[in-house]
C-alpha cells in the first residue's frame, strides 16, 4: 500500500497540468517547474529521511511519509492559487520521497531470504501508483472537475498510513529505534558512500533513468498536442508509457538477482530509448504507441537501480545508506531535466534539441551502470 502511494501525486496532476493553469492562472513556463518538483522533492527526502530514521526509525518514518503524502495530496487540491498549490504538492512529494528511501531497507529487514520477489512486489505496486492516476486522470475530471479528480488520491495515502499504526501500535515500545530486534539504523553507518564508486554508479543510474522519466511524464502530452493530438490521447500515452514499466517491474528484479553483471540488459534499454526519441522526433503522430512502448521499456533500469541497492549490499545499514544517497543524489540530478527540456523547447521552438538532450542522458546513464552493475559490494568500497 506505502508503494501504491509513492508516485501518484506526479501522474495525477500531469495530464491535468494545462487545465488546472487555465483554472488558477499559470503559463506553460510554470508546467515545467511542476515537472521538476517531484525529482527535487525526492532529491530532498533523499537527504532528511536518514536524519528521520535514525530519530525515530524505520516503521515510524514510513507512517510519517505517507500521512505527508496523504495530508498534501487533499489540501493541493482545494487551494486557489498556483504558490499553494506547489507548496501543497512539494509536501506531498516529500513524502513520497520519503517513502522511496525506507522501503528498500524494509524489504532487507523483514524479507532478507526474498529480496527478488519482495522487490517485484514493491515495484510493481509503484508502477501501478503511476499507471492508473494517469489513465483515469483526464475522465474523472471531465465528469466531476479536476480538483476531485487531483484530490482523491490523498484517500490512498491516508489508507497507506493504517497499516504502520498497526505495527507501531504492536511494537509499542519499540516505536522507536530497537537494537535489540531491529539492528538497522541505530547508529551512523561506518563507511562514507560518497567514496564508493559503487554508489555513483548508482546515482547516475538512478539520477538520469529518473530524469529521462520526468522530462517524459512532464512533456509526453505536449509534444503530442503539438503534433494533433488531444489532451486526453496524451495523458493516455502518458498511462501507457508508465504502464509498459510493470513488464520491468514483474521481471527486471529476478534478472538482476540471477546474473552476476546485468550491464546487457541496460544496453538494451538504452537501444530502446534511442529508437523511441527518434520516432518522437521524426513521426510522432504515425507510430505514436511504438514510440511510447518503446520509451516505457528504457526505464527499465529504474527497478534494476532499486534491486541492486538491496543486491550491492551486505547490511540493512548499507542499503539505507545506499538508498538515501543514490535516490538524494540521483534525484538532484534528475530535478533539471523537466525544466531543461522545456527550455531547450523554447528557445529553439522544436523538439530535436530537447530530445539531444535526453540522448546525453542516456550516455552518462550508461557510465553509471557500467559501475554499478560490476558485482561489488558497497561496504567493500566506502572507506
Amino acid at each position: 500500500m506505502s508503494a501504491l502511494t509513492l508516485r501518484v501525486a506526479v501522474t495525477a496532476f500531469t495530464p491535468l497540468a494545462i487545465q488546472i493553469g487555465e483554472s488558477i492562472g499559470y503559463g506553460t513556463a510554470v508546467v515545467g517547474v511542476f515537472g521538476m518538483l517531484p525529482t527535487a522533492f525526492f532529491a530532498v527526502a533523499g537527504l532528511l529521511t536518514p536524519i528521520l530514521v535514525r530519530r525515530f526509525g524505520l516503521e515510524a518514518t514510513a507512517l510519517i511519509a505517507m500521512l505527508m503524502a496523504g495530508t498534501g495530496s487533499a489540501i493541493r487540491a482545494v487551494v486557489p492559487d498556483t504558490w499553494e498549490l506547489l507548496t501543497f504538492s512539494a509536501l506531498a512529494l516529500t513524502g513520497m520521497g520519503i517513502g522511496n528511501v525506507v522501503i528498500p531497507p524494509l524489504v532487507k529487514r523483514y524479507f532478507p531470504d526474498r529480496l527478488a520477489l519482495l522487490s517485484s512486489v514493491y515495484i510493481v505496486m509503484v508502477q501501478l501508483g503511476t499507471v492508473i492516476p494517469a489513465m483515469i486522470a483526464v475522465p474523472v475530471a471531465e465528469a466531476h472537475g479536476w480538483r476531485i479528480s487531483l484530490g482523491l488520491w490523498a484517500l490512498l495515502g491516508f489508507a497507506a498510513a493504517l497499516p504502520w499504526l498497526g505495527v507501531l501500535r504492536n511494537r509499542r515500545g519499540h516505536a522507536k529505534v530497537d537494537k535489540t530486534a531491529l539492528p538497522l539504523l541505530d547508529a551512523q553507518p561506518p563507511g562514507k558512500p560518497w567514496r564508493s564508486p559503487v554508489a555513483w554508479g548508482m546515482a547516475l543510474m538512478f539520477g538520469m533513468t529518473s530524469l529521462i522519466t520526468y522530462s517524459v511524464f512532464t512533456w509526453l502530452p505536449t509534444i503530442l498536442h503539438d503534433a494533433g493530438a488531444t489532451m486526453a490521447y496524451g495523458g493516455s500515452m502518458v498511462g501507457i508509457f508508465a504502464l509498459i514499466g510493470l513488464v520491468a517491474a514483474f521481471t527486471a528484479p529476478t534478472i538482476v538477482a540471477r546474473v552476476t553483471n546485468p550491464f546487457p540488459v541496460v544496453i538494451g534499454c538504452a537501444l530502446c530509448y534511442f529508437v523511441g526519441f527518434v520516432g518522437l522526433i521524426t513521426a510522432p503522430m504515425t507510430a505514436t504507441l511504438v514510440w511510447v512502448l518503446l520509451l516505457g521499456l528504457g526505464p527499465s533500469t529504474f527497478p534494476m537501480a532499486l534491486t541492486l541497492i538491496n543486491l550491492r549490499t551486505r547490511t540493512a545499514a548499507g542499503s539505507a545508506s545506499l538508498s538515501g544517497f543514490t535516490q538524494g543524489v540521483g534525484y538532484s540530478v534528475a530535478c533539471i531535466g523537466p525544466v531543461l527540456f522545456g527550455v531547450l523547447h523554447t528557445a529553439t521552438g522544436g523538439w530535436g534539441i530537447p530530445f539531444i538532450m535526453l540522448t546525453v542522458a542516456v550516455f552518462v546513464m550508461l557510465a553509471g551502470a557500467w559501475h554499478a552493475c560490476k558485482p561489488r559490494m558497497l561496504e567493500d568500497t566506502w572507506n
